[in-house]
């Protein structure tokens, strides 16, 4: 995740340690941040549990190409509670419950009870329309600490992508129940060229309704959503969306508005920040980079401080990478299967730094965000070791002259940007 207002901004937020080694007070509400980590690298995963494909939309970019019916062969209740306790002793500091849509599972409250009793942050990840003032209350009671809910832009959007008319009205129902009844709760959006362009529409929705946290994800071509550029943005949209999205956090920010906004799974983003404030002569544009080091991209998210363990209990590098199982936690302990580095793309995906390929390993700006989502690299060009072609940082940009280009060529690793979006 890319804080824009800790970045862009120079605030703060409760995830400051986690994200930058950075000690920071609470936020406006009380919230106390998490404890400075030592090391990056040193991080046990959030987990994403992909507790049920069953889903009541039909997303048209969803990940796990889920569907309103059931589907033998899911975790058992049982199973569940006992895979919380595999990963309590395992230390993930989080587990986020995900789906499908998880509310459709009918022992959901007793598996978050089970996370929240062994010191696991539960964090539920919902369409949200199937929250009533009572589900509302039932969550905050289970002891989930945020809830996310998904949104796809603009009622006519949104409603188009989720596949079912009314689905933005229920889910900002639901949204307004979490509020009622005190529950910490957010936005998720992935930006799509079907909304990009209602972005100034979308924060001013974000301020009339009291929206105090918004996260805009950047599309990664699995499941339905794997028709890869069909609805990506190009790379000069990507930009205009940042620019956009850093000047109406800035403009909150000035307001002293308490509006948390980051963007997520492109680290490219933080070194676009980086360069818009060196070029601006802003004086924080080192302290920047020095976090956004520390933090590393890429290097510590898939397969490092991200995974993912889906309906039937298969391990993935992390939720869009579910083609690829890595295990089983019927067959072997959770950690047993993260720490193993037997698996070549595992081995690489824990030393990522020394596998990218391509512009990216000759970037001056690798460190900061060391390649970004490999899975994006497998499905554009079936190297998961090639540029992420999301990036949409420019040659000049990242010290790409003619002679590193020829290096490239001679290397084989000259890899051509994807025309759909590399304009």
């Amino acid at each position: 995740m890319i804080d824009i207002g800790k970045l862009y901004c120079g605030g703060q937020s409760t995830g400051d340690g986690l994200r930058y080694g950075a000690k920071s007070g609470p936020d406006c509400h009380g919230n106390r941040p998490h404890e400075v980590q030592a090391l990056a690298s040193e991080r046990r995963p959030i987990v994403v549990w992909s507790t049920t494909r069953t889903c009541n939309l039909k997303c048209v970019h969803c990940y796990t190409d889920s569907d309103n019916q059931k589907y033998a062969g899911e975790l058992s209740t049982d199973e569940g509670l006992a895979l919380i306790d595999d990963l309590a002793g395992f230390r993930i500091p989080s587990l986020l419950f995900s789906g499908g849509e998880p509310l459709m599972r009918k022992d959901i409250f007793s598996l978050i009870e089970r996370a929240a009793s062994k010191n696991i942050r539960p964090v539920l990840s919902t369409n949200g329309t199937l929250i009533d003032r009572g589900a509302a209350r039932a969550i905050k009671d289970a002891g989930i600490v945020y809830v996310g809910i998904s949104l796809d832009g603009m009622e006519p959007v949104n409603d188009t992508f989720r596949g079912v008319k009314g689905a933005f009205s229920r889910a900002m129902a639901g949204f307004g129940h979490c509020v009622a009844v005190g529950q910490r709760v957010g936005l998720r959006l992935t930006l799509t060229r079907q909304n990009y362009g209602d972005l100034h529409q979308i924060f001013d929705f974000i301020e009339s309704e009291g929206i105090n946290r918004a996260c805009f994800y950047h599309l990664v071509y699995s499941g339905r959503g794997g028709n890869l550029f069909a609805d990506d943005l190009t790379h000069s949209q990507s930009r205009d969306a940042m620019d956009t999205i850093m000047a109406r956090t800035k403009d909150f920010f000035d307001r002293g508005k308490d509006i948390n906004i980051l963007t997520v799974d492109n680290h490219a983003d933080g070194v676009y920040i980086y360069l818009k404030l060196k070029e601006a002569g802003d004086a924080r544009a080192d302290e920047v980079r020095r976090l956004l080091a520390w933090n590393g991209g890429g290097a510590h998210s898939t397969g490092v401080g991200i995974a993912n363990i889906d309906f039937f209990g298969n391990v993935h590098p992390d939720q869009f990478w579910q083609d690829y199982n890595l295990g089983n936690i019927r067959n072997r302990s959770f950690g047993d299967i993260w720490m193993d580095e037997s698996d070549a793309l595992m081995k690489g995906l824990k030393h990522k730094a020394d596998y990218i390929k391509g512009r990216c390993r000759l970037c001056d700006h690798r460190d900061l965000c060391t390649g970004a989502m490999r899975v994006r690299a497998f499905r554009a060009f079936g190297d998961p070791w090639a540029p992420d072609p999301q990036c949409y940082i420019t040659d000049e940009e990242i010290g790409l002259d003619d002679e590193k280009k020829e290096e490239l060529r001679k290397m084989g690793e000259l890899f051509e940007m994807p025309a759909e979006i590399a304009k």
